[in-house]
Parts: structure tokens; sequence; C-alpha cells
């Protein structure tokens, strides 16, 4: 039945429909055009309308594409904090008052504007005539080479035992944020924690898709809105009654290893991690955090957000206005439980921000998130948030480990895991990311697709 959806007459708007590829952490970006944007968003679109031709010109959104690298900044800003064990400088005074002003939530802000992207660009690069299978191959092809990349590094640079698959097995299948175990949620490279979440999405929109498609256009605003609210009152049952953190205080990275001198391994590295039978974690946070049904709705937030640009329900271009709500709600997370700091009271200013990015670009309103520098570092944002915990690992083992530094210091090999992490992920989107898409997805040669951006389906 979905696959005869999917095969369906879209009910969209009587213009070409942008492509941006995939988006979020599982969906590196494909090659974004320059060819001149729509230069306007429909006003109304009647229900029943169809698609133009799925072989039409498809402007692309740059915006978006340059926003995720702003994402996968923040995430590697506080990894810089949590993974790479600087001592005695992560032990004194003035780390706890930067770890203060970037808490947990500053990473977890770059992860839920990806998962609102990519519902967004799931649903926006949706074409009719496209088949479930194909959807799934190009899903799994953009998604597993990049992650087993990145394991095989961690797993060369730590030593991982492969004498035990619990530690390892559950991450590269991407099924390890279902347990509430931190043994096997952080069990290898911790961020691809992302990635099995991503995973659900993927599966669960072709099957969704009837039902979102049979909102009408004047009810998806309301979709929307219902949307956020069930997700603020998940979250308060998850605060009320799962055992968890209840007060307000933010989340840090605790710094556990005894003495003055910089360890050899940050802890989710370090070989006594993967000796341990079970490592538990605090239940209400993983439900609100790492499980993956819990961050579903995120993802559908995005697919309303595609259809209230897509038929001209979104007018907003003016980008100050969803940036201020942010920093609003961001500021406000240090007032609230944990269970809404990571997600839950970003969600309504983040779906904003992308849907304004989107009617920028269709406005042909070109911001400095949609420089071609900024586009190139957008591609290649999925490959640098999975590989910077290995290169954090491997600097940690080889320069940090075994000696002691201060602020300068941890400045310094925070500049280093940077540069790195920028260049590993761009070698590994240049040199096996792209190539494979190019060979494997289905997309058409290169010739013909002149004219039209790629297909994110």
């Amino acid at each position: 039945m979905a696959e005869r959806f999917l095969r369906s007459r879209g009910r969209c708007g009587r213009y070409a429909v942008p492509s941006l590829g995939a988006g979020g952490f599982g969906n590196g970006g494909d090659r974004v055009r320059s060819d001149p944007p729509v230069s306007t968003v429909p006003a109304r679109v009647e229900a029943g309308s169809e698609f133009l031709d799925p072989a039409a010109v498809r402007p692309s959104l740059p915006s978006l594409t340059g926003a995720r690298w702003w994402a996968a900044f923040a995430v590697f800003v506080l990894h810089a904090l949590v993974f790479l064990p600087v001592y005695p400088f992560q032990k004194s005074e003035l780390f706890r008052q930067i770890h203060q002003l970037m808490p947990m939530q500053l990473g977890a802000a770059g992860v839920t504007f990806f998962f609102v992207l990519s519902g967004f660009i799931i649903y926006w690069s949706f074409r009719p005539g496209a088949s479930v299978p194909r959807f799934y191959w190009r899903r799994v092809l953009k998604i597993y080479p990049t992650h087993l990349v990145a394991a095989v590094a961690f797993i060369l640079v730590v030593s991982v035992p492969l004498t035990r698959p619990v530690v390892w097995a559950p991450n590269l299948a991407l099924i390890h944020t279902w347990l509430p175990k931190w043994t096997t949620v952080g069990g290898l490279n911790v961020p691809s924690w992302s990635l099995a979440a991503e995973i659900l999405f993927y599966l669960s929109f072709p099957l969704a898709l009837p039902l979102v498609r049979r909102i009408r256009s004047h009810q998806v605003p309301w979709a929307l809105a219902g949307t956020l609210v069930a997700i603020l009152l998940l979250h308060t049952a998850y605060y009320l009654w799962v055992p968890g953190p209840k007060g307000i205080a933010n989340t840090f990275a605790p710094r556990l290893i005894p003495g003055e001198v910089s360890p050899y391994f940050e802890l989710h590295a370090a070989p006594i991690w993967f000796e341990q039978s079970d490592i538990p974690v605090a239940l209400s946070y993983w439900l609100s955090y790492n499980f993956p049904l819990s961050r579903l709705p995120e993802f559908f937030l995005g697919v309303l957000a595609a259809r209230l640009v897509l038929e001209g329900r979104w007018r907003n271009t003016r980008l100050a206005l969803p940036v201020i709500a942010l920093l609003i709600a961001y500021a406000a997370t240090w007032v609230v439980p944990p269970n809404y700091k990571m997600s839950a009271l970003l969600l309504a200013p983040m779906t904003a921000l992308v849907a304004t990015l989107a009617a920028r670009d269709l406005a042909g309103i070109r911001g400095f998130s949609a420089s071609p520098r900024m586009v190139w570092l957008g591609n290649i944002s999925f490959a640098f948030y999975l590989i910077q915990f290995p290169v954090m690992a491997l600097i940690t083992r080889f320069l940090i480990g075994g000696k002691q530094f201060g602020l300068l210091g941890w400045l310094g090999f925070a500049a280093l895991s940077l540069v790195l992490s920028t260049v590993a992920g761009a070698a590994i989107y240049h040199w096996i990311d792209d190539p494979l898409m190019r060979r494997f997805s289905g997309r058409r040669t290169a010739s013909r697709e002149k004219p039209a951006a790629r297909a994110g389906l």
C-alpha cells in the first residue's frame, strides 16, 4: 500500500519542487546547484492539484544546506568539551564556567535541527513515481558507508575488543539506542546514536505518507501545532512518571579520572569502558533524548513544515524572527527540567527556522549560509559529524595523554580537532559518499541532470 501511494500523484503546488538531496545527520546533501531559485512562493494551493512532471527543473535550497554546518559545528563545540580530556584544565573552575555556558543542550540543539530538517527535505524532495525499495536503498547508501568508515576508524584508533560484539555490533546495526543501556548507546562511535533515530524516520516515511497527504492544506498548521503539543505532553509524562532527574540543573560531562595528568583515553574510548557488562542510564533522560520513537514526531514536524512552505502557507522570510525565538527558547532551557532541555523547548522555533530558510531560498534571498563555501561545508557536515569523535580519540591518545595542559592547550587541541575533522569529513564525502551515491543510487547521468537538481528520493 505504501508503494502504491508513493506512485500516486501528489497534492502539492503547481511549481517545480526543489531538491536538496537527503537532509539530517544521516542525509548528507546531494550536490547543490547554483541555478536561479523560484522567485516567489505560491499564495495558495487547492486540494487536488498535482506535482509538475518529476523531470521538471527543481531549484535547490542552498541556505538549508549551509545551515547544516552550523548545526554540526554546535555539536562539535560540545564534543570538544566532552571528548578532549585536557587535564588539569578540565578539573578547573574555568572549565566548569565554560561548560555552564555551553552545556549538553548546545549539541542537542544541533541534533534537533537535523531531525526537523530531515523530515523537511525527505518530504520536499518526494517525487511521485519513486518506489519504496529505491527510497530505502538511497537512504541506506547515504548512511551506512560513512557510518562504517567512522566506526572502523574508531575501532582502529582505540583498539576496540572485537571479541565482545555486544560493544560494537548494535552500533554497527544502528539499533543501539533502543535499550536504556549506556554500554550500547555509547558503546562505539558515540555521535552515531542519532543515526538509529534516522533509520526509524526513513522506515516510517512511506508508511505515514498517505496519512500526511490526507491532511487538507488548511489543516496543516493545526496538524503541526497538534504535533508540538503532543511532544510537550509526551515529555511531561516522562518527567512526571518515569524515574530520572527532576530538577532544572543542566547536564555536564563528569571528570571521573583521578589525578592532574591527562589520560590517554576519554572515558567512552577507554579500554575499561569496553570491558563493562552494563552501564545504566537515567530512564527519563534516555526516553526524552535517545529513544528513537520519542524523536519520531520531530521528523514529522519537518514533514509538515515542508507542506506549509510548499503550499504557500509559510510566508515569513525574515530570518531574525525565528533566530530570536530560538535564542529565547535556548535561554529558557536553563530553567526547565532535563526532559524539556534537549529538544522539546526548541522545536517550535527550530521548525520555524527551517521553514524560513527554505522560503528565503524560494524568494531569491541568499544570505551567508547560501554562499558556495557554506554549501560545501554543509555537504561534508554528515561525515564531519561522524568522524569528529575518532579524530578526538586519536589526538587524545597520541598528543594529549600523559601530559598537562591549561586553557590554551585545550583551545589548541580543539582547533586541531576541527581542522582534522573537516579534512577527514571532506575526504569521506568526496572519495566515498558522493562517488557511491553517483554510482549506485540510481540517479540519472550527469548530462541529464544539468538542468535539474538531484532528487532526494
